[in-house]
C-alpha cells in the first residue's frame, strides 16, 4: 500500500491485519492503530555516528512486526536498541524481531570520598593543565570529544555537528566545575577530559579519557581527582557511570577507585537485509 498523507500531518506507512501503522510529523514517532485506538508506538532518532536507535512504547503483541518495518523501511539502515540486563522478557522479544546482541555495557557506582578513593592531592603531570570546559575553546573540544570517542565501545565513527554539539554540552547538566579538560603545555593541545552531569539524583561521569599518546601519565587520575574533589565537598558522596563490559583498561581504572557494579543494559542490533 502506498504511503497516504492526511491533512492532520499524519501519514499512513503500512498495513497489518486490523492495524495501520502511522507515522506522526514532525519527528520519527510511529503509531499502531486498531481502528481509532493506539495500540504501540516506536520512536528511532540518528545519532552522530551513524547509529539508528529505536525504542517501543507500550505495544500491543501484534503491533511490534509492523512498527519495526515502518521504520526499517524509513531508516534505511541497521537497527539498534537497549535494554535492562535485567528484563529478560523485553531481550527474548528483540531476540524474536531479529535482532542479535552488540555489547554489553555495565552501571556502576563509585565514592568522591578521596580517603575512598585514593585520589587525594593527586599531582597534575609537569607538562599539563586543567581548565573548565567553559574556558575551553569549544571547536577544539569538540573535536577532542569525537577523537576521544572512537575509543570508546559502540561510539566509533562519531562525528559532532558544532550546533549539536553545544546544544549538548552547555545543557542544564552542565556544571563548569565537574567538565574539565586537560591541555598539554608543549604544545600538544587538548589532551584528555573529565565530564560530570549535574542533574536530578547521582551526579553521572559522562567521561573520562585521555588520548592515546598521553595515558598513562597520571592525566585521568588527575582529571577525576580535581572533579571528584568539588562534588566530596558539596556533599555528594557517589557518582554513576556506564561502560562496556570489553573497556577493561578503564574497568581496571575505576574498580580501583571503589567502582562498584549496581546492574546493565544489553545492547541489540538488527542488520539491514537486501
Amino acid at each position: 500500500m502506498a504511503p497516504a498523507n492526511r491533512p492532520d500531518g499524519v501519514k499512513f506507512l503500512a498495513v497489518s491485519s486490523s492495524l495501520r501503522v502511522v507515522r506522526v510529523s514532525p519527528g520519527l514517532t510511529w503509531r499502531a492503530l486498531d481502528g481509532a485506538s493506539a495500540v504501540g508506538a516506536i520512536t528511532a532518532f540518528l545519532r552522530p555516528d551513524n547509529r539508528w536507535f529505536a525504542w517501543f512504547d507500550t505495544c500491543r503483541d501484534d503491533a511490534y512486526l509492523p512498527l519495526l518495518a515502518a521504520v526499517a523501511a524509513n531508516v534505511g539502515g541497521d537497527l539498534y536498541a537497549n535494554v535492562d540486563e535485567a528484563d529478560a522478557e523485553a531481550a527474548a522479544r528483540l531476540i524474536d524481531l531479529g535482532f542479535t546482541q552488540s555489547r554489553r555495557e555495565g552501571i556502576y557506582l563509585m565514592p568522591t570520598d578521596p580517603a575512598r578513593t585514593g585520589l587525594a592531592d593527586v599531582a597534575v603531570p609537569d607538562d599539563t593543565v586543567i581548565i573548565s570546559a567553559a574556558s575551553a575553546d569549544e571547536d577544539d573540544l569538540r573535536l577532542l570529544d569525537d577523537a576521544l570517542r572512537q575509543d570508546v565501545p559502540g561510539t566509533d565513527g562519531w562525528a559532532w555537528d558544532p550546533g549539536d554539539f553545544h546544544t549538548e554540552t552547555f545543557c542544564d547538566d552542565f556544571d563548569p566545575a565537574t567538565y574539565l579538560v586537560a591541555a598539554n603545555t608543549s604544545g600538544g593541545g587538548y589532551i584528555g577530559l573529565a565530564r560530570i552531569w549535574i542533574g536530578p539524583g547521582t551526579p553521572r561521569l559522562g567521561l573520562i579519557a585521555v588520548l592515546p599518546p598521553y595515558r598513562r601519565r597520571g592525566v585521568a587520575r588527575a582529571l577525576l581527582g580535581r572533579a571528584f574533589a568539588v562534588l566530596h565537598e558539596r556533599g555528594q558522596a557517589e557518582v554513576t557511570f556506564e561502560i562496556d563490559d570489553a573497556n577493561t583498561a578503564s574497568l581496571t581504572l575505576l574498580r580501583g577507585l571503589g567502582a562498584r557494579r549496581k546492574g546493565g543494559t544489553i545492547e541489540f542490533v538488527k542488520r539491514l537485509t537486501a
